[in-house]
């Protein structure tokens, strides 16, 4: 694990410091005390990320369940009593993970999951454009379309537009905005080749460094920057404050049916959330990993179990941070882990330091990590595959930036299947396998007439158990309809093949092609659709 830590460090610090305000955010969106959401991201980074297959993904308190915190906290009674829900949220997602429910990941479109990451994308560049001059007061990590604070996305948007047309934004909060844009654009884009040094410390961090110190130095004058424009950690006087900010679980509020109720919808939304971001991030991933989901879903029960112990807000694996990663180079779970770490040690070390790191800096972060979440590209490349992909990928992206996230999953997803139906109307769709021979290694797998996303699961197990060394005779000559998902999956596999010493054969109505380079470039020639 520590084989890439050259890489997992200087991504450890980024993810750091996108997910700082975004657990201090969630957890005043959720009405919870502002302590609650560290906790759930250092037990996110530390416990989850230890026990997770994922060597990418990261965990922490999640958006989408704002809302159901915020109602339930008040239903409940109170804090404690929600604690009780968590705990046992825990414990459902244990045993969702048991039941080997994970399953349901490899379920989800790949046009859903691009809009899902292309949504996200937008919706974090839209929510940042106020924080980057430093005049909104909806916190972050609110990423529904309807704020907290009685705006809403476009609302807030047109405020900030009007307020710099007039000059009303903070002078100190924008400059320093700019000028931390600035350096991650430069080191981004050209001090990142010029040497290994300007790898190992990444852009981010030099920006949160000059925005401390330009807080410090322009504090009275004309470019100061107000409080309410700053990271807002909870500092404690002494070591017994410290502890007195953990809270723990009212267990005699454990007979309360509600508590079950909200138990059970922690764990459905959590684990829905989790998988839908373990399948994003593995498309993220350039190096082409699966992750577990079972093993996923019992990493995230424990780490639930253990959050709502100590007074920590339910857990997810979280999209915002595990791109960060991924952007930042991170190779293995040890960036989520140290990740953790960082956020541990600097709540108990340098709260004061903390909360003299401007928002509009961190803004100026999560606006990249949204940009390269949602690259014009990625609608360019949607469309050129034409309407079954592309219609269900719009309606996601409409409704993450437009409702919430689960909304414009469920609404992508609807409509995808929609288009799948009608697509497969005439055919069913298989994966057959034959002529296994375990002596000589050779392997024979014929696709269908026609094969659908439906098939994503099956097709992925069956690659992923050819043995290595081995030979494997792909025949395609009866495919008249290949899903763009089971291309893609092909293509991975392609990659994986060469590291197993895996030869392919190729046979199609055009020929016979050895060990293809690219799925999607020989069926898009050959008008496989």
């Amino acid at each position: 694990m520590f084989k890439y830590l050259k890489s997992d460090l200087p991504a450890s610090i980024v993810v750091f410091f996108v997910a700082l305000p975004l657990c201090l955010g969630i957890a005043l969106a959720s009405g919870a005390p502002l302590f609650s959401g560290l906790i759930a991201g250092i037990i996110g980074g530390i416990i989850v990320g230890a026990l997770s297959g994922s060597n990418i993904g990261v965990s922490g308190p999640a958006a989408g369940l704002a809302a159901i915190v915020l109602t339930a906290i008040t239903a409940l009674g109170g804090y404690q009593n929600f604690l009780v829900a968590v705990v046992l949220g825990g414990v459902i997602q244990l045993v969702f993970g048991l039941l080997r429910a994970g399953v349901i990941a490899y379920y989800f479109p790949s046009s859903v999951i691009k809009g899902m990451l292309t949504g996200i994308g937008i919706i974090i560049i839209l929510k940042q454009i106020p924080h980057f001059f430093g005049m909104d007061k909806d916190p972050q990590g609110d990423l529904a379309f309807l704020q907290i604070d009685g705006e809403n996305t476009l609302s807030e948007l047109l405020k900030a537009i009007n307020a710099l047309i007039s000059g009303n934004v903070s002078i100190g909060a924008t400059t320093v905005a700019i000028i931390a844009m600035a350096i991650l654009i430069l080191w981004s884009n050209v001090l990142s080749k010029k040497g290994r040094i300007f790898e190992l410390v990444q852009g981010p961090l030099v920006a949160v460094v000059i925005g401390i110190v330009f807080y410090i130095l322009a504090q009275g004058g004309m470019f100061s920057i107000t409080k309410e424009h700053l990271v807002s950690v909870p500092v404690p006087e002494n070591f017994d404050g410290f502890l007195g900010q953990f809270s723990f679980p009212n267990f005699k509020a454990i007979g309360n049916p509600q508590i079950w109720i909200t138990a059970f919808t922690i764990a459905l939304v959590a684990s829905l959330e989790t998988l839908l971001c373990v399948e994003a991030t593995d498309k993220l991933d350039p190096h082409k990993n699966v992750t577990p989901t079972n093993r996923e879903l019992l990493a995230q029960g424990t780490g639930n179990i253990i959050s709502g112990l100590i007074g920590g807000l339910p857990i997810t694996q979280v999209i915002v941070r595990s791109s960060a990663n991924i952007q930042s180079g991170g190779r293995t779970k040890l960036a989520a882990i140290i990740h953790g770490f960082l956020l541990l040690i600097s709540v108990i070390i340098i709260p004061k330091l903390l909360n003299m790191i401007p928002l509009s800096v961190l803004a100026a972060i999560l606006f990249i990590v949204g940009y390269k979440l949602a690259k014009p590209s990625t609608f360019k490349t949607m469309f050129n595959l034409g309407w079954k992909q592309w219609i269900p990928f719009v309606v996601t992206v409409v409704g993450i930036v437009f409702i919430d996230l689960l909304w414009g999953i469920g609404l992508g997803l609807a409509v995808g299947i929609v288009v799948i139906l009608i697509k497969s109307f005439q055919n069913s769709h298989f994966l057959h396998k034959e002529g296994e021979d375990v002596n000589d290694g050779k392997l024979k797998m014929t696709l269908a007439e026609e094969v659908t996303f439906f098939n994503k699961g099956a097709i992925l197990k069956e690659l992923d158990s050819l043995p290595h060394n081995s030979f494997l005779e792909l025949d395609v000559r009866k495919t008249r309809y290949l899903d763009n998902d089971i291309i893609e999956i092909l293509d991975d596999f392609a990659f994986k093949a060469k590291e197993r010493n895996i030869d392919i054969k190729l046979v199609s109505e055009r020929g016979v092609v050895e060990n293809p380079d690219s799925y999607i470039e020989f069926f898009k020639l050959n008008k496989v659709k």
